[in-house]
C-alpha cells in the first residue's frame, strides 16, 4: 500500500509562529510550497503514478521536473486523429505514384512524410514511458514493434512466395531473393549498393526499402535516446537530438555525387534526419508542460505555417520528381530531404497542438482517420506486389482500379486477421 503523502506546504509570513513551527519540522531537503513524495518508486526508481501527480510546483506555476523533465509526455494519451488522417493521405500519394507516376511525379514524398510521423510517434511513446516509470523496457518495446510490423510483412512475403512457387507469372518468377530480402529488412541495403539500374533481386518488393530504413533506425535511436535520458537533463536531451538531426545532412554532402544517388536515397544513415526531425518535435513538445508560453507559441506558429507547408509539399508532389536520373540533383539529395522533413514536422506540430484548426478538422474526418489508423500499413505493403500481379494478368485499362480494390481488400483482411488480434494480444 502506498503511504499517504505528508503535507509540508508552509506560509512564510512574518510573525506566524505556527508557520515557523511547521518549518522546523519540515523534512530536510523539501522545498517551500511542495508536497513531500512517497518513497515508494516504480520501475527504475521512478516515482509511482500517484507520486508523479504530486510533484512540486514552482513559483511560476510550472512543475519542477514533472514527468522527469518531460511533463508534456504525460499531458495526453492516445493517437492524434489529424496525424492518422495525414497517414492516409501519405499512403494514397505513394499508391498513385506507383500506379500512375506521370500523374504525381513527386508522389514518393508520402514516404518522407511517413518517416517524420514515425520518428515523432515512436519518440513520444518512449518519452511517455520514461516519464511514467523512469526507464524504458527495451525488450517490450521491440516485441511490440515486431508484432506491429513483421507478421503483416511476412503475410505479403508468403503470398509472393506461393505465387512464385505455383505460377509462371513474369513478375513472380525467381522472386525468392526479393522475398528473403524484404522479410529481413535488407532491401534498402541492397539497393544502396547498386549505383546503376536496380537489379531484379528486389524488384517485386522493392517498396519495402522504406521499412528497412525504419527498422534499422529503431535499432539505433531508441537505445541512444534512453542513454541520453538516463544521463542528461531534458534540455540537454533536446540539444543532443537537434545535433544528431543535422548529422545525416552533413553526411549526404560528404557522399554526394551522381553515382551515390542510390546510396543516399536508400541508406538509413542518409535518411535518418527525416525520422529524427519528428523525434526532435516529440522531445520539444514533451519537454514543455501544458500552458507553457513556449508551447503556446509553438502551437500558434505551427498553425500559421501549416498551410504554407502543405502548399509547398503539394507543389513538390505535383511537379518535382523525387526518383530517377532527373531527380539526382545536389539540392534535392542534400538539403532537400531535410526540408521536406521540416515541412512535414510543421504539419504534425499543427495537428498535435492545434486540433481546433480547419486543417486538423479536415484531416480528422472519420474515413481518413480510420484508413490511416487501421489500413495505411497494409495498403503500403500490398499495393505494390498486387500491381505487379494485375499487370501480369493483363487487365489493361482496369489495372489501376483493380489494384486499388484488391489492395483495400488485402489490407482489411490483414487488419482484421493479423494486426488487430496481435495488437489486442500485446495490450493484454
Amino acid at each position: 500500500m502506498d503511504s499517504t503523502p505528508t503535507e509540508t506546504a508552509t506560509r512564510t509570513g512574518r510573525g506566524d509562529g505556527a508557520a515557523e513551527e511547521r518549518e522546523r519540522h519540515r523534512p530536510a531537503g523539501s522545498g517551500g510550497g511542495t508536497l513531500e513524495l512517497p518513497r515508494r518508486t516504480g520501475n527504475g526508481g521512478a516515482p509511482s503514478g500517484l507520486a508523479l501527480g504530486l510533484l512540486p510546483v514552482r513559483a511560476d506555476g510550472r512543475p519542477d521536473r514533472g514527468g522527469r523533465g518531460f511533463p508534456g509526455a504525460l499531458r495526453r494519451g492516445g493517437r492524434v486523429r489529424g496525424v492518422d488522417g495525414l497517414r492516409a493521405v501519405a499512403v494514397v500519394l505513394v499508391m498513385v505514384y506507383h500506379l500512375q507516376p506521370d500523374l504525381l511525379p513527386g508522389g514518393a514524398l508520402g514516404v518522407d512524410v511517413f518517416f517524420t510521423i514515425s520518428g515523432f510517434v515512436i519518440t513520444r511513446l518512449l518519452l511517455a514511458e520514461f516519464a511514467r516509470t523512469g526507464d524504458v523496457a527495451m525488450r517490450s518495446f521491440y516485441w511490440r514493434r515486431w508484432l506491429r510490423l513483421v507478421p503483416a510483412l511476412l503475410a505479403v512475403c508468403a503470398f509472393c512466395a506461393v505465387l512464385a512457387f505455383t505460377t509462371r507469372l513474369p513478375s513472380f518468377d525467381g522472386a525468392w531473393a526479393a522475398v528473403v530480402l524484404a522479410a529481413t529488412f535488407l532491401v534498402n541495403i541492397v539497393r544502396a549498393s547498386q549505383p546503376g539500374v536496380y537489379s531484379s533481386d528486389t524488384s517485386l518488393l522493392s517498396h519495402t526499402w522504406s521499412l528497412g530504413v525504419e527498422e534499422q533506425f529503431y535499432f539505433v535511436w531508441p537505445p541512444l535516446l534512453l542513454l541520453l535520458l538516463r544521463r542528461f537533463r531534458a534540455r540537454t536531451v533536446l540539444i543532443c537530438t537537434a545535433v544528431v538531426c543535422v548529422l545525416p545532412l552533413v553526411w549526404r554532402v560528404v557522399l554526394w555525387n551522381p553515382d551515390a544517388a542510390h546510396r543516399i536515397y536508400n541508406g538509413m544513415d542518409t535518411r535518418a534526419d527525416q525520422l529524427l526531425t519528428g523525434a526532435l518535435l516529440a522531445v520539444l513538445v514533451a519537454r514543455l508542460p501544458t500552458g507553457h508560453p513556449r508551447l503556446v507559441a509553438l502551437g500558434r506558429w505551427a498553425g500559421r505555417l501549416a498551410w504554407p507547408a502543405l502548399a509547398v509539399l503539394a507543389l513538390i508532389v505535383w511537379q518535382v520528381p523525387m526518383t530517377g536520373a532527373t531527380a539526382w540533383t545536389v539540392p534535392w539529395y542534400t538539403i532537400g530531404f531535410l526540408v521536406t522533413a521540416l515541412l512535414s514536422a510543421t504539419l504534425v506540430a499543427a495537428l498535435e497542438l492545434r486540433p481546433d484548426t480547419w486543417l486538423s478538422r479536415s484531416l480528422s474526418l472519420a474515413p481518413l482517420v480510420w484508413v490511416g489508423r487501421n489500413l495505411s500499413y497494409g495498403l503500403y505493403l500490398w499495393h505494390y506486389p498486387l500491381a505487379r500481379l494485375m499487370s501480369d494478368l493483363g487487365l489493361g485499362a482496369w489495372q489501376g482500379a483493380a489494384t486499388v480494390a484488391a489492395s483495400f481488400v488485402a489490407a482489411y483482411a490483414s487488419y482484421r486477421l493479423l494486426e488487430r488480434p496481435l495488437t489486442r494480444r500485446k495490450k493484454g
